[in-house]
């Protein structure tokens, strides 16, 4: 099957309440019928959308966690977002606090393809102080979809600008970024950088603001409110090319980016 280059993105937001899975559960069904009655491609959610991002909380304990965590395998939650891409014919990116083997909690985000067959699941590579209670993931995965590779980052994984590059030299055209933190002026700057680096699109969704920065660093599309909505945002990832910052790199001088201050090389 031949690779589709335009696709129709769509970026939930809304402000979730806190440990309350059922009530930010029905949001996001509303939303995402929303989303599937535009004729959506991708609906994405913001991050850890199932619990409302209570980890900050000062009355988070790992404990408590886990009475929210989903494990991907049994969660009825979760079968509920794949059968929402199903039925909506969309990809589906969903924020959760999954529960991992040996009970450790991770930061999530699965994502479903239109059957509602879960591609993966990734978790938040770069933890700091608020998020030490989840386990940290070890991978960067970027995804086989109809429209090429596709990855995921996290809130706090785009600080660390390894994190965008090492998916775009994956393959990833479209980098999607569910978030809860930070969403200034400064933060949509940050993240322009970040597409005209990487030479491809970021898809930013936070529960107040959502746009789609473009290959060129400037804003396809952009929407906020605290209300329930979805920020609709047409891309042609064809514009996501291979030359340029991708082509002239000089990888064999940048080999201390992956050294360790203070560690030994093995």
């Amino acid at each position: 099957m031949a690779q589709k280059d335009k696709l129709r993105l769509a970026l939930m937001r809304g402000v979730p309440r806190k440990w309350d899975m059922k009530a930010n559960f029905e949001v996001f069904l509303e939303m995402s019928r929303k989303a599937s009655g535009e004729g959506a491609d991708i609906f994405v959610t913001p991050e850890c959308w199932l619990d409302g991002y209570a980890a900050p909380e000062s009355a988070s304990t790992p404990g408590r966690l886990k009475e929210v965590a989903q494990d991907a395998r049994k969660s009825e939650f979760l079968q509920g977002a794949a059968e929402t891409a199903w039925t909506g014919r969309m990809w589906v990116c969903f924020g959760f606090v999954s529960l991992e083997d040996g009970g450790a909690v991770g930061n999530a985000a699965g994502l479903w393809n239109r059957e509602g067959k879960l591609m993966g699941v990734y978790l938040k590579t770069h933890l700091q102080t608020h998020d030490v209670q989840f386990r940290a993931g070890n991978d960067l995965p970027a995804w086989e979809t109809e429209f090429g590779k596709i990855g995921i980052m996290i809130c706090a994984d785009r600080r660390w600008p390894e994190t965008a590059r090492t998916l775009r030299l994956k393959g990833a055209r479209l980098i999607l970024n569910p978030s809860y933190g930070m969403c200034h002026e400064a933060n949509e700057w940050w993240m322009r950088t970040k597409g005209y680096e990487n030479q491809c699109f970021i898809a930013f969704v936070h529960p107040k603001v959502g746009f789609v920065v473009n290959p060129s660093g400037n804003l396809a599309a952009k929407g906020e409110g605290a209300d329930p909505g979805i920020l609709i945002c047409d891309v042609d990832l064809s514009e996501a090319r291979d030359d340029n910052h991708i082509r002239d790199r000089r990888p064999e001088l940048y080999g201390i980016i992956a050294e360790m201050p203070g560690k030994p090389k093995p």
